[in-house]
Protein backbone atom coordinates (compact mmCIF):
# COMPACT_ATOMS: atom_id res chain seq x y z
CA UNK A 1 0.00 0.00 0.00
CA UNK A 2 1.31 3.32 -0.87
CA UNK A 3 2.37 5.71 1.99
CA UNK A 4 0.90 8.91 1.35
CA UNK A 5 2.60 12.62 2.90
CA UNK A 6 0.52 14.55 5.42
CA UNK A 7 -2.78 17.28 4.81
CA UNK A 8 -2.79 16.60 0.85
CA UNK A 9 -2.11 13.02 0.53
CA UNK A 10 -4.96 12.20 3.01
CA UNK A 11 -6.95 13.00 -0.05
CA UNK A 12 -4.36 10.35 -2.28
CA UNK A 13 -5.05 7.67 0.36
CA UNK A 14 -8.64 8.40 0.46
CA UNK A 15 -9.31 7.83 -3.73
CA UNK A 16 -6.85 4.74 -3.62
CA UNK A 17 -8.94 2.77 -0.48
CA UNK A 18 -12.43 4.62 -2.27
CA UNK A 19 -11.56 2.85 -5.53
CA UNK A 20 -10.72 -1.02 -3.59
CA UNK A 21 -14.13 0.02 -1.97
CA UNK A 22 -15.48 0.51 -4.63
CA UNK A 23 -15.83 -3.08 -5.42
CA UNK A 24 -17.31 -3.96 -2.54
CA UNK A 25 -20.80 -2.02 -3.84
CA UNK A 26 -22.64 -5.05 -4.66
CA UNK A 27 -22.31 -6.12 -0.96
CA UNK A 28 -23.54 -2.55 0.41
CA UNK A 29 -26.63 -2.97 -1.90
CA UNK A 30 -27.53 -6.53 -0.69
CA UNK A 31 -27.43 -5.33 2.69
CA UNK A 32 -29.59 -2.08 1.85
CA UNK A 33 -32.01 -4.45 0.05
CA UNK A 34 -32.29 -6.58 3.18
CA UNK A 35 -32.82 -3.86 5.78
CA UNK A 36 -35.57 -3.16 3.65
CA UNK A 37 -37.42 -6.54 4.11
CA UNK A 38 -36.06 -6.42 7.75
CA UNK A 39 -37.34 -3.25 8.86
CA UNK A 40 -40.61 -4.00 7.68
CA UNK A 41 -41.46 -4.83 10.90
CA UNK A 42 -38.36 -5.39 12.70
CA UNK A 43 -35.59 -3.21 13.86
CA UNK A 44 -31.50 -2.47 13.01
CA UNK A 45 -29.52 -1.95 16.60
CA UNK A 46 -26.34 -0.19 15.74
CA UNK A 47 -22.60 0.39 17.95
CA UNK A 48 -19.35 1.41 17.88
CA UNK A 49 -16.38 3.09 19.71
CA UNK A 50 -15.16 6.77 19.19
CA UNK A 51 -15.73 7.95 16.09
CA UNK A 52 -17.39 4.58 14.88
CA UNK A 53 -19.95 5.50 17.55
CA UNK A 54 -20.44 8.50 15.41
CA UNK A 55 -20.57 6.63 11.73
CA UNK A 56 -23.48 4.33 13.32
CA UNK A 57 -25.71 7.07 14.66
CA UNK A 58 -25.30 8.86 11.28
CA UNK A 59 -26.90 5.06 9.65
CA UNK A 60 -29.47 5.26 12.68
CA UNK A 61 -30.80 8.75 11.76
CA UNK A 62 -30.77 8.18 8.37
CA UNK A 63 -33.34 5.40 8.70
CA UNK A 64 -35.58 7.27 11.20
CA UNK A 65 -35.31 10.37 9.42
CA UNK A 66 -34.71 10.22 5.87
CA UNK A 67 -31.52 9.70 3.40
CA UNK A 68 -32.70 11.76 0.82
CA UNK A 69 -36.22 11.96 -0.03
CA UNK A 70 -39.35 11.59 2.26
CA UNK A 71 -40.52 8.38 3.67
CA UNK A 72 -41.78 6.58 6.50
CA UNK A 73 -39.54 6.45 9.39
CA UNK A 74 -37.78 2.66 10.37
CA UNK A 75 -36.88 0.94 13.70
CA UNK A 76 -33.05 1.81 14.57
CA UNK A 77 -31.51 2.30 17.95
CA UNK A 78 -27.97 3.09 17.70
CA UNK A 79 -26.88 1.29 21.16
CA UNK A 80 -23.70 3.84 22.23
CA UNK A 81 -26.35 6.86 22.36
CA UNK A 82 -28.20 5.58 25.39
CA UNK A 83 -25.94 7.17 27.88
CA UNK A 84 -27.53 6.68 31.12
CA UNK A 85 -27.90 2.82 30.03
CA UNK A 86 -24.44 2.31 28.93
CA UNK A 87 -23.09 4.17 31.78
CA UNK A 88 -25.33 1.95 34.58
CA UNK A 89 -24.26 -1.09 32.21
CA UNK A 90 -20.69 -0.04 32.30
CA UNK A 91 -20.78 0.79 36.01
CA UNK A 92 -22.71 -2.49 36.97
CA UNK A 93 -20.94 -5.20 34.54
CA UNK A 94 -18.22 -3.71 32.96
CA UNK A 95 -17.09 -2.12 30.01
CA UNK A 96 -17.79 -5.29 27.58
CA UNK A 97 -21.08 -5.61 28.47
CA UNK A 98 -22.39 -2.06 27.47
CA UNK A 99 -23.73 -3.23 24.20
CA UNK A 100 -24.04 -7.11 24.87
CA UNK A 101 -26.43 -6.36 27.47
CA UNK A 102 -28.70 -3.73 25.45
CA UNK A 103 -28.36 -6.43 22.73
CA UNK A 104 -30.08 -8.96 24.77
CA UNK A 105 -33.29 -6.35 25.69
CA UNK A 106 -33.71 -4.79 22.21
CA UNK A 107 -32.55 -7.75 19.27
CA UNK A 108 -35.48 -9.71 18.35
CA UNK A 109 -34.82 -12.99 15.84
CA UNK A 110 -34.96 -11.76 13.02
CA UNK A 111 -33.45 -8.17 13.56
CA UNK A 112 -29.42 -6.73 12.18
CA UNK A 113 -26.33 -5.46 14.73
CA UNK A 114 -24.58 -3.74 12.37
CA UNK A 115 -21.24 -3.11 14.21
CA UNK A 116 -18.46 -0.71 12.97
CA UNK A 117 -14.77 -0.62 14.19
CA UNK A 118 -11.31 0.37 12.63
CA UNK A 119 -9.37 -2.46 14.33
CA UNK A 120 -12.41 -5.25 14.74
CA UNK A 121 -11.05 -6.27 17.40
CA UNK A 122 -13.73 -4.06 20.41
CA UNK A 123 -14.06 -6.41 23.16
CA UNK A 124 -17.52 -4.75 23.72
CA UNK A 125 -18.70 -5.20 20.04
CA UNK A 126 -17.39 -8.84 20.33
CA UNK A 127 -18.86 -9.11 23.16
CA UNK A 128 -22.51 -7.64 20.98
CA UNK A 129 -21.72 -9.87 18.57
CA UNK A 130 -22.16 -12.90 20.35
CA UNK A 131 -25.46 -12.05 22.56
CA UNK A 132 -26.51 -11.05 19.18
CA UNK A 133 -26.33 -14.25 17.53
CA UNK A 134 -27.54 -15.93 20.37
CA UNK A 135 -30.77 -14.06 20.39
CA UNK A 136 -31.19 -15.13 16.45
CA UNK A 137 -29.96 -11.38 15.48
CA UNK A 138 -28.08 -11.41 12.04
CA UNK A 139 -24.91 -9.45 13.03
CA UNK A 140 -23.17 -7.10 9.96
CA UNK A 141 -19.50 -5.35 10.55
CA UNK A 142 -18.04 -2.40 8.83
CA UNK A 143 -13.89 -2.84 9.87
CA UNK A 144 -10.95 -2.22 8.83
CA UNK A 145 -8.46 -4.23 7.47
CA UNK A 146 -9.06 -8.15 7.67
CA UNK A 147 -8.37 -10.48 8.89
CA UNK A 148 -10.05 -9.58 12.64
CA UNK A 149 -11.94 -11.34 15.09
CA UNK A 150 -15.02 -9.00 14.16
CA UNK A 151 -15.32 -10.18 11.12
CA UNK A 152 -14.72 -13.82 12.29
CA UNK A 153 -17.30 -13.54 14.44
CA UNK A 154 -20.26 -11.77 12.22
CA UNK A 155 -22.76 -13.19 10.03
CA UNK A 156 -21.02 -10.80 7.45
CA UNK A 157 -18.49 -8.33 6.82
CA UNK A 158 -17.25 -5.13 5.08
CA UNK A 159 -13.37 -5.09 5.41
CA UNK A 160 -11.54 -1.68 4.63
CA UNK A 161 -7.93 -2.08 3.54
CA UNK A 162 -6.42 1.35 4.46
CA UNK A 163 -3.28 2.45 6.32
CA UNK A 164 -4.99 4.65 8.59
CA UNK A 165 -8.17 4.88 10.96
CA UNK A 166 -9.42 8.25 9.55
CA UNK A 167 -9.46 6.81 6.06
CA UNK A 168 -11.23 3.60 7.39
CA UNK A 169 -13.87 5.62 9.16
CA UNK A 170 -14.52 8.15 6.01
CA UNK A 171 -15.41 4.79 3.90
CA UNK A 172 -17.73 3.51 6.72
CA UNK A 173 -18.92 7.03 6.20
CA UNK A 174 -19.18 6.37 2.22
CA UNK A 175 -20.85 2.51 2.89
CA UNK A 176 -23.33 3.94 5.33
CA UNK A 177 -24.45 6.32 2.11
CA UNK A 178 -24.84 3.25 0.37
CA UNK A 179 -26.27 1.03 2.32
CA UNK A 180 -28.83 3.75 3.23
CA UNK A 181 -29.06 4.43 -1.04
CA UNK A 182 -29.87 0.59 -1.65
CA UNK A 183 -32.10 0.62 1.72
CA UNK A 184 -34.17 3.73 -0.14
CA UNK A 185 -34.46 1.79 -3.63
CA UNK A 186 -35.85 -0.76 -2.06
CA UNK A 187 -38.53 0.48 -0.19
CA UNK A 188 -39.55 2.75 -3.04
CA UNK A 189 -40.02 -0.41 -5.44
CA UNK A 190 -42.05 -2.14 -2.56
CA UNK A 191 -44.21 1.09 -2.51
CA UNK A 192 -44.83 0.76 -5.87
CA UNK A 193 -45.73 -2.79 -5.95
CA UNK A 194 -48.07 -1.86 -3.00
CA UNK A 195 -49.61 0.80 -5.00
CA UNK A 196 -49.80 -1.49 -8.50
CA UNK A 197 -51.06 -4.90 -6.53
CA UNK A 198 -54.03 -2.34 -5.08
CA UNK A 199 -55.11 -0.74 -8.14
CA UNK A 200 -55.44 -4.08 -9.68
CA UNK A 201 -57.43 -5.41 -7.33
CA UNK A 202 -59.71 -2.38 -7.42
CA UNK A 203 -60.29 -2.81 -11.42
CA UNK A 204 -60.78 -6.56 -10.37
CA UNK A 205 -63.73 -5.76 -8.54
CA UNK A 206 -64.98 -3.23 -10.32
CA UNK A 207 -65.29 -6.00 -13.43
CA UNK A 208 -67.03 -8.01 -10.99
CA UNK A 209 -69.68 -5.46 -10.61
CA UNK A 210 -70.17 -4.76 -14.28
CA UNK A 211 -70.47 -8.78 -14.83
CA UNK A 212 -73.02 -8.87 -12.21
Amino acid sequence: MTVHPPVVGHCDELLEALGAFRASAHVTERWGERLAAVLGGGRLLAAGNGGSAAQAQHLTAELVGRYRDDRPPFSAIALHADTSSTTAIANDYGVDEVFARQVRAHGRAGDVLMLLSTSGASANLLSAADAARTAGVRVWALTGCAPNPLMAGSDESLCVEAPSTATVQEIHLVAVHMICAAFDAAVERGARGARTAKSAGRAGRAAQRKRR
